[in-house]
């Protein structure tokens, strides 16, 4: 079995598993959710800098999948590449992912059927440091237990590109999306805010026309979602809105992370 090893344990998150489940219990612990019963989301957006930075507003979202447990049984999980340039998606080789929580097998068929669509590629090296979608595993492992994995680097890639991608993996209730961003880098808090405050407005109206790459490092990943979501009328909810000013880091010189429902 090819596996492709956790690049950013120790570093984003804890590489112990005791220590891993503890923290992520307690962010979800935090998180109270209005309406347990509501329906799941269909999607989520969520950020992906370290733990204790992001680390509450990315539980904001997951809170709200404790009751896909056993019902969502696949992932289909896209964060934008950081390290090497992607023209368009790229899927990986690995049979699996690992983290300090164990083994996540990756959805053969799924990954088969988007290598059919243009702009998607097999690309290792685009998976093997990326930090956008592996932080987001440890979550999606806690929250759901068992699931299989489409993981999808996404590099330059126009909306329509990224939601026929979805579209050929959309599935119906068993099927979870996974979108990872961040929004604003390094303004001071009062900018940052009044910045991401804007973006989350357009995510919001699903205005993906309206989201520039400066906006969201994610931007690629969330247009598609948002052309998606567009094509099928489905309405995006802002649950969470905060900086690493409000988390753990100081104000001068900021990350902003959203967290946002589609269904």
């Amino acid at each position: 079995m090819a596996v492709r090893p956790a690049a950013v344990a120790d570093m984003f998150y804890p590489g112990n598993r005791a220590a891993l489940e503890r923290m992520i219990d307690d962010h979800l612990a935090r998180v109270e959710v209005p309406d347990p019963v509501a329906p799941r989301p269909k999607a989520i957006i969520a950020p992906h800098a370290g733990y204790v930075y992001s680390g509450p507003i990315a539980a904001s979202v997951y809170a709200r999948l404790r009751t896909g447990r056993g019902v969502i049984r696949k992932v289909v999980l896209l964060g934008p590449a950081h390290r090497v340039y992607v023209d368009g998606l790229a899927v990986s080789r690995a049979d699996a992912f690992e983290t300090p929580l164990g083994l996540v097998k990756i959805d053969d068929e799924a990954r088969d059927r988007v290598l059919q669509l243009p702009k998607v590629t097999m690309n290792d090296s685009a998976h093997a440091q990326e930090h956008s979608l592996e932080v987001h595993l440890p979550f999606l492992q806690r929250v759901l237990g068992d699931f299989l994995l489409l993981p999808l680097v996404v590099g330059d890639a126009d909306p329509l590109t990224v939601a026929r991608v979805l579209d050929e993996v959309w599935g119906g209730s068993e099927t979870l999306v996974v979108v990872s961003t961040d929004l604003s880098h390094y303004h001071d808090y009062n900018t940052a805010r009044a910045l991401d405050q804007a973006t989350a407005a357009a995510i919001v109206s699903r205005r993906y026309d309206a989201i520039a790459s400066s906006d969201a490092c994610g931007s690629y990943p969330v247009r598609g979602l948002l052309a998606a979501a567009e094509q099928r009328h489905l309405d995006v909810q802002l649950i969470d809105l905060r900086t690493s000013g409000d988390t753990a880091g100081d104000r001068d010189r900021v990350v902003g992370y959203g967290a946002f429902v589609v269904g």
